[in-house]
Parts: C-alpha cells; sequence; structure tokens
C-alpha cells in the first residue's frame, strides 16, 4: 500500500492549542503584579527619603515644608504609572481560554518595563530631594535646580510607562488558540487524503 502525503499531516490536537496554554495567564498576572509592586516601592522610597529631608530642614525654615513638598508628590506619581499599567493589564486577561502565550510575555514585559523604571526614578527621586531640600533652606537660589534635577528623575518612569503602553496596544490583537494544520514533507499546509503531490492544499 503507497504511503500518502495526508499521512504526514500534523494537527493541533490540545483542547486549550498550542498558542494558548493554561499557564499563559500567569506570566499575564505576573506583569500585573510587577508593575504595581516595583512602581510603588520606588514611590515609598522616593516619599520616605525626601520625607525625612523635609522633616529636617522645617526645624529651622518651618516656612519652607510646602515650598518643599515637590519631591513627594513627584514621588507619588511614580505610583500611578504602574497602577495606569497594571489596570490596563489586568482588563486585557478576560478568559484563560484565549489568553495566548505571546499576550502574556507581552504584558510581562510591560510591567517589568514600568516597574523598574518607577523604581530607578524613584530611588533618584529620593536622594535628590533629600538633599536638594537640606540645600534650599540654606541656599534658596538651589530650588529652581533642585526642580530640574527631579523632573529629569521623574521623566525616567515616564519613560517605562511609554514602551508599557505601546507594549500592551501591540498585544492588544487577537489570537489564534490553534496552529494551523501543517505538512512537513510539504513544507506547507495540510493536503487532502489521499493526495499525492503538494500542490493540493486544505
Amino acid at each position: 500500500m503507497a504511503v500518502t502525503l495526508d499521512s504526514f499531516n500534523i494537527y493541533d490536537t490540545t483542547v486549550e492549542g498550542t498558542s494558548c496554554p493554561i499557564y499563559s495567564s500567569f506570566f499575564g498576572v505576573m506583569g500585573a503584579t510587577a508593575a504595581m509592586v516595583f512602581s510603588a516601592l520606588g514611590a515609598a522610597y522616593g516619599t520616605a527619603k525626601s520625607g525625612t529631608g523635609i522633616a529636617a530642614m522645617s526645624v529651622q525654615k518651618p516656612d519652607l515644608i510646602m515650598k518643599s513638598i515637590i519631591p513627594v508628590v513627584m514621588a507619588g506619581i511614580i505610583a500611578i504609572y504602574g497602577l495606569v499599567v497594571s489596570v490596563l493589564i489586568a482588563q486585557g486577561l478576560g478568559n484563560a481560554s484565549t489568553y495566548s502565550l505571546f499576550k502574556g510575555f507581552i504584558d510581562l514585559g510591560a510591567g517589568l518595563s514600568v516597574g523598574i523604571s518607577g523604581l530607578a526614578a524613584g530611588f533618584a527621586i529620593g536622594i535628590v530631594g533629600d538633599s536638594g531640600v537640606r540645600g534650599t533652606a540654606q541656599q534658596a537660589k538651589l530650588f529652581v535646580g533642585m526642580i530640574l534635577i527631579l523632573i529629569f528623575a521623574e521623566v525616567l518612569g515616564l519613560y517605562g510607562l511609554i514602551v508599557a503602553l505601546i507594549l500592551n496596544t501591540q498585544g492588544g490583537s487577537a489570537t489564534n488558540c490553534h496552529a494551523t494544520c501543517y505538512n512537513p514533507v510539504c513544507k506547507g499546509p495540510c493536503v487532502p487524503i489521499g493526495a499525492t503531490n503538494c500542490s493540493i492544499a486544505l
């Protein structure tokens, strides 16, 4: 009995599909978690570090407290970046049976992008804010320079947010969970039953 080409057809027989394994949503959840946790860590450090500087400075110059609160506000904005991306990822999780592995990796990358960028920005804001408010209490002309440095530290987190939003948008397209039938002999789509040449495809 002659062997026909259809015997080499490879079908996707998994229930959920090779592109949507049951563990793919794990990466999306970890992306949402990383976005919130790392950005909150950066915001907390920035707030605490600059807050101690404000507290130490206010003993000598209590009238400068409200003017020196800017580093704390800028540190808090970092956490909002992570919250926005985390909510977007969580809304995109949807049904686990249609959540592809590709989408999971995209969401993980988006979460790590904004999270770690926010962590770095929070560290920079905290250190600059602590030294800046102490210096401003002794030299008022230092205030404008401190604000400029804080702005450049803040945009580090903004860069991560922009990349995360782009990744989240690119990964939003629908994905077919089941792979198309493939014939390795014909190096293309499957052939019908009884086919003897590769010119006939399903």
